[in-house]
């Protein structure tokens, strides 16, 4: 009998991929967990047994799988990037609540893994320094905005593990996450309450029309760039790892241009022959620069990442004329 793999946030970008990813390995049983959105008939036509769970109600986790589980993945939560206006007290409640009954569900059933998906806005204050950010690297994040409830509510959830890691053996495997690049029809995020698009998204959708494309402020400036892809395979070396615990930064480790990304995108996704116009304007602000360091991740898990950004971009492309969200097509994962 395999063992049971139990995927919380299962509708959303990440737990679709994710899903699809550990299915197709058929290493494990999937158990898919969600709140909203949840397709029941989707998932039984693939054999996958799905519940509906709220985080927030302990009496929710009844119905789950009591024995056999060999690992849980936390991929649920409360985002700014997804909170319609602004309602901090849903971070409380879902993000370190929820984390809290997830951890006591482990603690009941006795499983001894427990991977959680961490923002990198715990280590804001390391970004813009052109040097990489290690796995161990000590908190430094913003106390304002709308983000700092958030990542305060996911802080407490990350210490949380660490108490049931000391007390109760149960292995936390904490996945530090930038913006983790991926197709998903719904383009919309929101910033600060308001809606927005994503700009990787933005650029695509202009070179597909042939639009010219801009480069604000400095076009050298690098960051991070890694792809679904690669969180899962890293996801699912995770789970296999007798050593992986603590921290380990889903990332590339190496940088990609301003600029690079750009000219990648034109040459992706603009019409064959025809190149969008690319317009430097430094008048604009930089991006935003983190550079992370994967060593531990190679060296406990053997992970390596498999897509460069070029590689990336052309399996969006791929990804855009495919049905994977057809279970969540029409609907808007929102708060």
């Amino acid at each position: 009998m395999k063992e049971k793999v139990i995927i919380f946030g299962s509708t959303g970008t990440l737990g679709t991929y994710l899903i699809d990813e550990l299915v197709a390995r058929n290493k494990y049983e999937i158990v898919a967990c969600g709140n909203r959105n949840l397709n029941a008939d989707f998932y039984a036509k693939r054999g996958i047994k799905c519940y509906s769970i709220d985080l927030s109600e302990m009496n929710s986790f009844q119905q789950l799988p009591m024995e056999n589980v060999k690992a849980v993945v936390q991929l649920a939560g409360v985002m700014p990037s997804r909170m319609v206006g602004y309602k901090p007290e849903l971070y409380l409640k879902v993000n370190t609540i929820g984390s809290f009954n997830v951890l006591e569900y482990c603690r009941k059933i006795g499983c001894k893994k427990y991977i959680f998906t961490q923002s990198h806005s715990d280590v804001a204050g390391l970004w813009n320094t052109g040097k990489l950010i290690r796995h161990d690297a000590s908190r430094m994040l913003n106390y304002t905005g709308d983000h700092a409830v958030y990542i305060i509510s996911k802080n407490a959830a990350v210490d949380l593990s660490e108490h049931y890691f000391y007390d109760h053996g149960i292995s936390n495997v904490i996945l530090r996450l930038p913006t983790i690049y991926s197709y998903r029809p719904i383009s919309e995020m929101y910033v600060n309450g308001e809606k927005s698009v994503l700009a990787y998204r933005y650029l695509i959708e202009k070179a597909v029309k042939g639009e010219s494309l801009e480069i604000w402020g400095d076009p050298h400036v690098k960051k991070d760039i890694v792809y679904v892809k690669d969180f899962c395979q890293m996801v699912d070396k995770a789970i296999g790892s007798n050593k992986a615990r603590g921290f380990y930064n889903v990332a590339t480790g190496i940088g990609t241009s301003l600029e690079d990304q750009i000219m990648g995108i034109s040459k992706v996704f603009s019409k064959e022959g025809n190149p969008s116009e690319v317009v430097y304007r430094r008048d604009k602000p930089s991006q935003i620069s983190y550079l992370y360091d994967i060593s531990n991740a190679e060296n406990d898990m053997g992970y390596a990442p498999e897509y460069s950004y070029i590689e990336m971009l052309e399996d969006m492309k791929h990804e855009m004329n495919g049905d994977r969200f057809i279970h969540v097509d029409n609907q808007k994962v929102l708060y």
